[in-house]
């Protein structure tokens, strides 16, 4: 790392960002950036990094570099390609067998345009005072759409998420370029704690991890309290299918180190932790790396900048325990004891972590402070909703075309999401629902779709923002099954301290697991549902009374699903094994093989360019004769 000085004033920072932007944006000779977030990483950037290092060494003209996540998990792995005066370049899906290609067409112009996914216009950090567009000058390449005139792209407004697939997150000074640690040094020499904490209010910002607390009052509660404060960010996430902390740790550490630092000035603390789950080893690395180039420039540790300010900052990671991420059991196990919540009439920022006051924030919620800070309190509160301002990081997961993390401002419909950002249903396939809010999030029906997605809205069909993951489901998904997935989930990781908790969702499960299997009886809906209510009104914690959300919702919107299952012992959507069976449709069947050629049991038999047989004796009911078949031959009975 270069620049081993202390910082000491904000004209320190911009001598660092003057050297860094030109590296950024007018690299001499070719700069390569190949995504290396896990979502990279297992799709291949790996192989193709280590290639393009070994067949391009540094010295030569071509530099190789890593990046984080650009949100667009699909089509990685992802590589940017540019040069001064030439168009910065997309490619996707670039292997190993393809990187030396890419990059040694890209060097003698020519792109490969079949794998580009898009160029970029203005590639500048929304924290950058350079009014200049550094693309102004560059001519594009015809027929290749700009990144942000792409569907996935062209609703987002990428605020916690700014600096993802744009820097190096093992470079303090690349984040520096892009105007990072300027609002932290702004508020060290020029702001009072009340004005920090009042701006925060004013945005409107309410906590991105799941109960949508307004930041900036639980900012001042704290700060009331007498004693030592903390500050805590959760990165303890562990919803099915989200990943949204997970990225921005990966690829922009030092956004939360900020973010931190400024809560920290705030609230008048000297202490923060960062508590990751144990399953996120990159976010770790890279957190190791960004907390030791800060101390190394003086951005933390004792007496900042040469002012009475310290700060200093631990990692701590959790044994993957999902009731981890709610703040009274995240605590408990920061102090190293069993990670169990508490009963909330005492609050977190009066008694927290080792009984002081404690703020604790999410990730993203910490990764938008320093832009709320660097462009105003009103900026903010202009986007989003009334209730609901700025911008929500969601990841789409499920049956959608576009997988990936988006950044969308709040009160976007779900119907935009869904068919505009995520590209709607892959195979034509109709949609269902979508399950906000992670495994204790409400299943939404296409009836909503028009519903704009904020705090208010979505709690007025039964569902919660939670931490911003989006389960995508399609008609021949069954509903029944889909609950009784996500309750088996929330049981296991329930920490059983409470009776309604504990003892509840397990009766919720098995009634569930009976439905599913055929045995459901008459009034189990309403013992499902009375034992919901029981649930969410005596829980402890917010998993316990969250957990029933998937199963009263699914009963509220498809409670035909769940009478068919009991009452006609069929499953709708052919799901439920023990209440359907596979069929040949003999008119439809053209007898092209494939079913019996796909089938692992050998139960299909039939002569080429003829009715095909089903031996029911022989089907596991494994479904891959169905979705084989192109004709909708086979049935589901």
């Amino acid at each position: 790392m270069q620049g081993e000085g202390k910082i000491q004033s904000v004209k320190d920072l911009e001598k660092i960002q003057q050297e860094y932007s030109k590296k950024l944006y007018y690299p001499d000779g070719i700069k390569v950036n190949i995504g290396m977030a896990s979502c990279g990483i297992a799709a291949g950037a790996k192989a193709s990094l280590e290639k393009a290092l070994k067949e391009f060494p540094q010295g030569n003209g071509t530099q190789i570099c890593q990046t984080g996540c650009i949100g667009f998990c699909e089509e990685e792995p992802l590589v940017e390609i540019f040069a001064g005066g030439r168009p910065r370049v997309i490619y996707r899906h670039i292997t190993a067998n393809k990187i030396l290609d890419t990059i040694q067409g890209y060097i003698q112009g020519n792109y490969n345009k079949k794998w580009i996914l898009g160029q970029m216009r203005d590639p500048r950090s929304l924290l950058e005072n350079n009014s200049e567009n550094p693309l102004s000058e560059v001519k594009p390449l015809e027929e290749i759409p700009f990144l942000e005139d792409i569907p996935f792209y062209n609703k987002q407004i990428k605020i916690a998420l700014r600096n993802c697939g744009y820097i190096d997150p093992d470079c303090i000074e690349e984040y520096i370029a892009r105007g990072g640690y300027r609002a932290f040094m702004r508020a060290l020499s020029q702001m009072q704690p009340a004005q920090l904490i009042n701006t925060i209010k004013e945005s409107g910002l309410r906590g991105r991890g799941g109960g949508g607390f307004l930041t900036g009052v639980k900012w001042e509660t704290c700060a009331k309290q007498p004693g030592e404060r903390y500050i805590i960010c959760n990165a303890d996430e562990g919803d099915p299918g989200a990943y949204m902390d997970r990225s921005i740790l990966e690829g922009d550490p030092h956004s939360i180190l900020e973010g931190m630092l400024i809560a920290g000035l705030a609230i008048g603390s000297n202490q923060g932790f960062i508590y990751v789950r144990h399953e996120y080893p990159l976010a770790v690395k890279r957190l190791i790396t960004a907390i030791k180039q800060t101390e190394r420039y003086g951005l933390l540790g004792d007496n900042i900048a040469g002012s009475d300010f310290s700060f200093h900052i631990k990692i701590s990671t959790g044994a993957g325990a999902f009731v981890c991420g709610e703040s009274t059991a995240l605590m408990a196990s920061l102090e190293g004891n069993v990670g169990r919540p508490r009963a909330k009439y005492i609050h977190t920022v009066e008694k927290g972590f080792r009984n002081m006051p404690s703020n604790l924030n999410n990730v993203e919620t910490f990764a938008n402070v320093p832009v709320i800070l660097s462009r105003g309190a009103e900026w903010h509160a202009h986007m989003g909703t009334d209730n609901s301002k700025g911008t929500k990081v969601f990841s789409l997961v499920g049956k959608i075309k576009n997988t990936g993390l988006v950044e969308v401002p709040m009160g976007i419909s779900l119907k935009d999401i869904v068919f505009t950002v995520g590209g709607g249903i892959p195979k034509k396939k109709r949609f269902k629902a979508v399950q906000t809010g992670g495994p204790s999030g409400g299943c939404i029906p296409e009836k909503f779709l028009d519903l704009p997605v904020d705090y208010q809205e979505l709690a007025k069909v039964g569902s919660i923002m939670g931490s911003g993951g989006l389960i995508f489901v399609v008609k021949d998904s069954c509903m029944v099954d889909v609950a009784r997935y996500f309750l088996d989930f929330l049981k296991e990781e329930s920490c059983g301290q409470c009776t309604p908790c504990r003892e509840g969702i397990k009766q919720m499960l098995d009634i569930l697991t009976d439905i599913c299997q055929g045995n459901g009886k008459q009034g189990d809906i309403e013992l499902l549902e009375e034992l919901g209510d029981m649930i969410q009104k005596f829980s402890l914690c917010g998993l316990g009374t969250s957990a029933p959300n998937p199963v009263l919702t699914t009963i509220r919107y498809f409670r035909e699903e769940y009478e068919a299952h009991i009452t006609d012992k069929k499953c709708p959507a052919g799901v439920c094994k023990a209440l359907f069976h596979y069929e040949i449709d003999e008119e439809a069947c053209n007898g092209c093989h494939l079913c019996a050629l796909k089938c692992p049991q050998e139960a299909i038999t039939g002569e080429k360019k003829e009715p095909h047989r089903l031996d029911q004796d022989k089907c596991i009911k494994c479904g891959i004769c169905y979705d084989a078949c192109k004709f909708d031959a086979i049935v589901v009975k």
